[in-house]
């Protein structure tokens, strides 16, 4: 494929910790090869590129072929920029669990806006910031998917370089990606018994397991008693390998979002839960399961706690 006829590559953040951007950078020779296959027109944490806006009152981000956005939507000013970047890429990606289901900012949605404003912001500081007017912010984080039409969620809090860079190589050449779409405990090589009743608890006390021994050898940590969200969250965050977090001897806490694309790990950890005769009153903080995919209006301001 000749320089010229290179597809164009438009990466923007909203609500978002530039995690899912760093994490593309940290391919190290695998984002160099990704550079011949794609020109990069928009990068802010590459390109010092300025943009502002048009005679129409919209951002000026350039036309490209592909479009990565991570993070959530929280304010109008995120809004008009994600419907610029719709309408400029032809192929739009949700980059990261942020983008694709909320992540960590949209636990904001268990709050209305003055809540979260009040709590983390005192009246005085608040008054002379400036850049807080509850005006300014929509009345939730919303993934992109709420706003605009997606044509590609990459979860992942954030994904794997080397995801990222096959994701991007493959819409570059004309391919589909191939995601994960398996559950975290389909690529969990711990021992499984499905025996026995089980109470649960919070990780607050290591797994038993022998640590100079192969993790396969160890039992599985929900039959241990931990809340594991293997049996909810889609895999791919080990690539080929077993997941991160078992790989580590703790249990998953969820952060590629669920399965099902509109699924709600709340409700179906509850169900894996309650078939494993688990009274769903004995979970403490069950909506903190929603820790990363609380957009799409799962999380909602409890009206009794106002």
């Amino acid at each position: 494929m000749s320089e010229a006829r290179r597809p164009r590559l438009c990466c923007h953040w909203l609500h978002a910790c530039s995690g899912c951007e760093l994490a593309l950078l940290n391919g190290g020779d695998l984002f160099l090869d990704l550079l011949q296959l794609v020109d990069i027109v928009h990068f802010p944490l590459l390109l010092d590129r300025k943009y502002a806006n048009d005679a129409e009152g919209k951002p000026d981000l350039p036309p490209a072929e592909i479009g990565l956005v991570s993070g959530g939507v929280a304010s109008k000013a995120q809004l008009e920029l994600l419907r610029t970047m719709r309408g400029q890429c032809r192929v739009l990606v949700a980059f990261g669990t942020c983008a694709s289901h909320g992540g960590i900012p949209a636990l904001r949605n268990q709050w209305t806006v003055e809540q979260t404003l009040g709590t983390v912001f005192p009246e005085d500081e608040r008054s002379c910031s400036g850049g807080f007017d509850p005006e300014d912010w929509l009345d939730r984080v919303y993934a992109i998917d709420e706003q605009v039409e997606v044509d590609l969620l990459l979860p992942g809090c954030p994904p794997r370089p080397e995801t990222i860079v096959a994701t991007v190589a493959a819409l570059a050449t004309g391919h589909r990606p191939q995601l994960a779409e398996k559950s975290v405990c389909e690529h969990c090589p711990t021992a499984r018994t499905g025996s026995g009743r089980m109470s649960v608890r919070r990780f607050l006390a290591n797994a038993d397991y022998d640590p100079e021994a192969p993790t396969d050898s160890m039992r599985c940590l929900l039959e241990q008693g931990l809340l594991c969200m293997g049996p909810v969250t889609v895999g791919g965050c080990g690539g080929r390998e077993m997941p991160l977090c078992i790989r580590a001897r703790v249990p998953c806490r969820g952060c590629y979002g669920p399965v099902r694309r509109q699924g709600n790990q709340l409700l179906d950890l509850l169900n894996v839960l309650a078939s494993k005769g688990i009274d769903h009153r004995a979970i403490v903080d069950r909506r903190s399961l929603l820790r990363f995919s609380g957009a799409h209006g799962l999380l909602k301001p409890n009206i009794r706690e106002r």
